[in-house]
């Protein structure tokens, strides 16, 4: 079975330049523009976007008076507009022992320096500023956010060069909370993770960072982390601390149990992004990364339109 058009190039297999490159082209081609226009303003003066409405003072422009709000109220109101501005965005990638894993087209390590680089594609547009921290056993690495393509290119070199975890877990709390720190002007922040770690070590620092910024969490995952194939005995490894345990997947009481354990704990991690009212977009090694990013941002974008034109009709 031939794989498909879309799927995220092997960084174990392909040189980081010609990565970079495949991805560049792959992004460009179907996502490009879908994201301009989103963000809101810095600089001072009036915007294309509606904002808030305000009671008239002397020296409004009348142009600006909402006749709408103006007959509800009995009294002159102004609605003010968000200027546009430079976006800044922070990316999270997750490179812990638990990514080096993948069944299908491609690694889920692999499928998070897509997403990433897909994220940096899209919003490094003219003074746009990106910055990245990843998240290893070690420690995070950070890089700090910069305008122009040249510094893109380089964070994302960065990433796919980055040696494998081999074992340990990453304190994904702790990265979040970093990133908050690290990330003091509005934007947008997207963290990149398989969330395995459990949610109450993560939920509270994302929350934190969907107080302040646009949050977007991208949920990696491998199919046979839902369920298991029925292919006899089975060796796992465990990538936290490398213990190995045969397990016999014949038995299918045993591969039932497993099922019904994945769902909950995807369920869990759901939940958990849901609370921290983070948008939550879900990437999986089996499908096509491209399409579902597209679904995502295209769901995205009339979200936030129709949210806005309930604001304009009140």
């Amino acid at each position: 079975m031939a794989a498909p058009a879309n799927v995220p190039p092997r960084t174990t297999r392909t040189g980081p330049d010609e990565v970079l490159r495949r991805l560049d082209l792959a992004v460009g081609h179907k996502l490009d523009g879908l994201l301009h226009g989103e963000y809101q303003g810095l600089v001072p003066g009036h915007g294309s976007e509606l904002g808030e409405t305000r009671m008239y003072v002397a020296g409004d422009d009348v142009r600006r008076i909402d006749w709408n709000v103006t007959a509800r109220m009995q009294t002159p109101h102004v609605r003010d507009s968000i200027a546009d501005r430079e976006l800044e965005t922070w990316v999270l990638t997750d490179l812990g022992a638990s990514m080096d894993f993948g069944t299908a087209w491609c690694e889920k390590r692999d499928l998070a320096i897509s997403a990433t680089a897909a994220v940096g594609f899209l919003t490094a547009r003219t003074g746009n500023r990106f910055g990245s921290l990843v998240a290893r056993p070690e420690g995070p690495s950070m890089m700090p956010a910069r305008g122009g393509r040249l510094h893109l290119m380089a964070s994302l070199h960065r990433l796919t060069t980055m040696p494998r975890a081999g074992t340990g877990t990453v304190d994904l709390g702790a990265a979040i909370d970093r990133l908050g720190a690290l990330a003091r002007r509005r934007g947008m922040v997207v963290v990149v993770s398989d969330f395995l770690a459990d949610p109450e070590t993560w939920v509270q620092p994302l929350r934190r960072l969907g107080a302040r910024h646009e949050t977007i969490a991208i949920e990696v995952l491998d199919p046979r982390e839902l369920s298991l194939p029925d292919v006899g005995l089975l060796s796992l490894v465990d990538p936290a601390t490398g213990e190995t345990r045969e397990v016999a997947t014949a038995s299918k009481r045993l591969r039932a149990r497993y099922e019904a354990a994945a769902g909950e704990q995807r369920a869990a991690i759901a939940d958990g992004i849901r609370a921290a009212n983070a948008d939550h977009l879900v990437l999986r090694t089996d499908q096509d990364w491209l399409l579902d990013i597209v679904r995502f941002v295209v769901s995205r974008r009339e979200r936030v339109h129709a949210r806005r034109a309930g604001w304009a009709s009140r």
